[in-house]
């Protein structure tokens, strides 16, 4: 009697013994990796945005970990401390001694657009990675500064937008990327409230929100900035041909330094992008139209899409929040420093919002000289 099938059977139990093994071995590995993840130690340069509290209040979650808050204005510090029943301990006068002491892994900038550069300039040598409020700068010539701080010290540099978070802007650029309304012809982007002094934002944010040179502009920069981040991602970072802009003072009385109501033609080859940014909507908005050869798509927030196909019924859908890290700006930040995502060409990265400073530099020369800036090949 042959006792092969009993050393063949042998050998498959043998087998599946040690896979079962490395099964348990790997799912107890895994866990315990997940365990032994530390929180990424962020900071904050600066508490004068009216944003700021978006981290200031967010939870716990074990992803982040706030170490340190830098802000010269002590009244301003004290009282989001307060408000936020933060501990005290964290607060430092001084961007430079909280980086030296408290020795970050990424900086979150809550100040003026202006002192983005200024806060780049600081943390990329000391190997730090920035995420900044939109947008990513004053002017063309600021953004260009701050990406060879990155290029030469190779930090992640993301600009955090609220729509970046949007469901429907996510569902909107799936369906465009497989060819559901066929080639992009025209990009309808509405973004903006009744203005920053109606709705009521602290004079502190309010100080530099109207100030030419701390914000580059007034609605033009502020929304108009959310336009051009979501056309240039939906044209998957090209370049326009060129901008056309105008501006008007419509409330000179509230806001004499800087326009309040700015419209922006974006002209690409085949299409266009019209973005309308506005410091008088009856009220807030943050909504785009994209229209195509074979059908169009309109979010009227971050839940709601409506689609139209040619030939085809309308039909709207609600659409559930974003998985994690995409549903949150500090979850995603700290996503992206453990490398677990890749910002490249999204519409945090640093490839997009230069495109973005390049049209926005390129509206408010229009606006200001009243013709189409043609941007260089």
């Amino acid at each position: 009697m042959s006792i092969r099938p009993f050393v063949n059977k042998l050998k498959m139990n043998i087998r599946k013994s040690v896979l079962y093994c490395w099964i348990i071995f790997l799912f107890f590995h895994v866990d315990s990796l997940k365990a032994q993840e530390k929180p990424v130690r962020i900071a904050i340069a600066g508490m004068t945005h009216g944003h700021v509290g978006w981290i200031l209040k967010r939870k716990a979650l074990g992803d982040v970990e706030l170490v340190g808050l830098a802000e010269p204005n002590e009244d301003l510090a004290k009282r989001l401390i307060n408000q936020y029943k933060l501990d005290p301990k964290l607060w430092y006068s001084d961007l430079d001694q909280m980086l030296e002491e408290v020795k970050p892994e990424a900086v979150c900038a809550f100040g003026s657009v202006y002192e983005h550069l200024m806060v780049v300039e600081k943390c990329a040598p000391l190997g730090i990675h920035v995420m900044v409020e939109k947008p990513l700068a004053v002017n063309i010539e600021h953004a260009k500064k701050m990406k060879a701080l990155t290029d030469k010290y190779s930090i992640h540099l993301l600009t955090n937008y609220e729509t970046s978070w949007y469901a429907s802007n996510h569902k909107i650029h799936k369906l465009t990327s497989e060819g559901l309304i066929g080639e992009i012809r025209k990009i309808v982007i509405h973004d903006g409230h009744s203005g920053p002094i109606e709705i009521g934002v602290g004079q502190e944010f309010l100080d530099w929100l109207t100030d030419p040179k701390l914000n580059g502009g007034g609605a033009i920069i502020d929304f108009g900035c959310y336009g051009a981040n979501l056309s240039t991602w939906l044209m998957s970072n090209q370049r326009p041909v060129s901008v056309t802009a105008v501006t008007q003072q419509i409330k000179p009385n509230m806001y004499p330094n800087v326009d309040d109501e700015a419209t922006i033609i974006v002209e690409y080859p085949h299409s266009q992008a019209i973005i309308q940014a506005s410091w008088n909507w009856p009220f807030n908005r943050k909504d785009i139209e994209v229209y195509g050869t074979k059908g169009q798509l309109i979010a009227s927030d971050g839940s709601t899409l409506q689609q139209k196909l040619r030939g085809a019924d309308e039909k709207t859908e609600t659409l559930p929040p974003l998985p994690n890290p995409g549903n949150d700006p500090f979850a995603y930040l700290a996503s992206v420093i453990n490398g677990k995502t890749n910002p490249s060409g999204g519409l945090y990265s640093l490839e997009n919002n230069m495109i973005v400073m390049e049209i926005l530099s390129a509206a408010v020369r229009s606006a200001k000289e009243r013709k189409t800036i043609f941007l260089e090949k």
